[in-house]
C-alpha cells in the first residue's frame, strides 16, 4: 500500500499528493472519463464541462478541498477541471447513465463485540484497474485523518477526532437529478468536524442521491444515512449494529431503488452479512469482522468479490481494497486487494 504523510496548507498537502501518486491519478482520471465518454458516446471536453457545474457551489461549501485539488493539478501540471472532475465520478456516472459500484459494510459496538469497542469495517469493491493509497493527513488546525483513497475518487477515513466513516453507492432514480455537491467534495470536509455528531448534521445537509454512509465514534455513537436527490433519512442501529450493501433500507426509498434491477447481489450481500453479524454477535472481535469481509457465500456476488468474466469489462468489480477500524484505538487495518488473499496492515491515526 503506498502511503502518503500531508501537512501544511490545502494546497501543499495537495500538492505532496500529487506529487507521490501523480501516476495513479492520471490512470484514474484517463480511466474515468474514458468510461464517460465512451459509454455516453460523447467527448471528454464534454464530461469535464458537465463536471465544471460543480465548481462554484463546492468553492462555496468548502474552499479547502478547491485547494487541495489545485495543488494535485498543478502537481500533474493539468487544468484544474480535469483534476475537479475525478471527485464528481458518482455524480457523473448518473447523469452519463454508467452507474456501477459495489460495496458492504458494517458498524458493531457495544453488546455486540466482545469487548463493547465499536469497529467500522468495509470491503471496497470497484474496477480492479484503479489503485487504493492511504493518506496521513495533517491539518493546520491539528485534526490529523487517516485517509483511504480509492485512487483520488474519494476516501474512507479515520479522524483523529475519534470517529470514522464507511461509505456504499445507492441507486436511485436519476428523475430528479440534480447538480449540487460531489460526494467526493463533500466528504472531506464532514470528515475534518471535531466530532459525530457535528459531522452527521453535517451530512444531513449535504448527502443526495448517491451514497449511503455510517458513521461511529469512540464512545458508542452510530448512525447511518441514506438519501435521495430530494430527500434524507437518518438510521439508528439496532441492538448496536449496522450493515449496509447497495440497496435502500428506508421504506420510502425503496420505489426509487435500481438495485433490485442492476444489482440484484445487493440484497443477497445484505442478508448474508446479517447471518453472520447475528451468529457472532456478542462475541464480534476483529478477527469475526476479517472472517466475514473475507467471506465467499453467493459466489461470484460474494462480501469479498472476484472479478466475474461473464460481465462486460466496465462491470467487472472486484474488492480493492478492505478496511477495519477502531476508533477508541485510533487504528485502522487495511488489506490491500482482496482480504483472502493479502494480509490487513495496522496504521495508527
Amino acid at each position: 500500500m503506498r502511503v502518503v504523510h500531508c501537512s501544511g496548507t490545502a494546497y501543499e498537502m495537495g500538492n505532496q499528493i500529487g506529487e507521490a501518486c501523480g501516476d495513479v491519478l492520471s490512470k484514474s482520471i484517463d480511466t474515468t472519463l474514458g468510461i464517460l465518454s465512451r459509454g455516453h458516446q460523447t467527448t471528454v471536453e464534454d464530461v469535464i464541462r458537465t463536471a465544471s457545474k460543480f465548481i462554484e457551489p463546492v468553492r462555496q461549501y468548502d474552499p479547502l478541498i478547491i485547494d487541495q485539488l489545485q495543488g494535485q493539478a498543478d502537481a500533474l501540471n493539468i487544468p484544474f477541471e480535469k483534476m475537479f472532475t475525478l471527485r464528481c465520478v458518482f455524480e457523473m456516472s448518473y447523469y452519463y447513465k454508467q452507474i456501477q459500484g459495489l460495496c458492504t459494510s458494517i458498524a458493531v459496538t457495544g453488546k455486540a463485540t466482545a469487548d463493547g469497542k465499536t469497529i467500522l469495517a468495509q470491503n471496497i469493491d470497484w474496477l480492479n484497474s484503479y489503485e487504493p493509497y492511504l493518506l496521513h493527513m495533517h491539518y493546520e488546525d491539528g485534526t490529523r485523518i487517516l485517509a483511504l483513497s480509492l485512487s483520488g475518487m474519494v476516501e474512507y477515513s479515520l479522524s483523529s477526532n475519534g470517529f470514522g466513516n464507511c461509505a456504499n453507492s445507492l441507486f436511485t432514480k436519476g428523475d430528479h437529478y440534480r447538480f449540487s455537491l460531489p460526494l467526493g467534495c463533500y466528504l472531506t470536509k464532514v470528515m475534518r468536524q471535531s466530532s459525530v455528531n457535528d459531522a452527521m448534521n453535517l451530512l444531513k445537509e449535504v448527502a443526495r442521491g448517491v451514497g449511503y454512509f455510517h458513521l461511529a465514534d469512540n464512545k458508542g455513537a452510530m448512525f447511518g444515512i441514506e438519501s435521495t436527490f430530494e430527500d434524507v433519512e437518518v438510521i439508528s442501529p439496532i441492538n448496536d449494529v449496522l450493515y449496509h450493501s447497495n440497496c435502500y433500507c428506508t421504506e420510502r426509498f425503496q420505489q426509487e431503488d435500481l438495485a433490485p434491477i442492476i444489482l440484484p447481489d445487493a440484497l443477497l450481500r445484505r442478508e448474508r452479512v446479517s447471518a453472520l453479524i447475528k451468529e457472532a454477535f456478542g462475541n464480534i472481535t476483529i478477527d469475526t469482522v476479517k472472517g466475514i469481509l473475507t467471506d465467499h457465500g453467493n459466489p461470484p456476488y460474494s462480501i469479498c468479490r472476484h472479478s466475474d468474466i461473464e460481465k462486460p469489462a466496465a462491470w467487472e468489480m472486484t474488492t480493492v481494497a478492505s478496511f477495519i477500524m477502531i476508533p477508541e484505538d485510533g487504528v485502522m487495518y487495511i488489506a490491500k486487494g482482496s482480504p483472502c488473499e493479502n494480509s490487513y496492515v495496522k496504521y495508527i491515526v
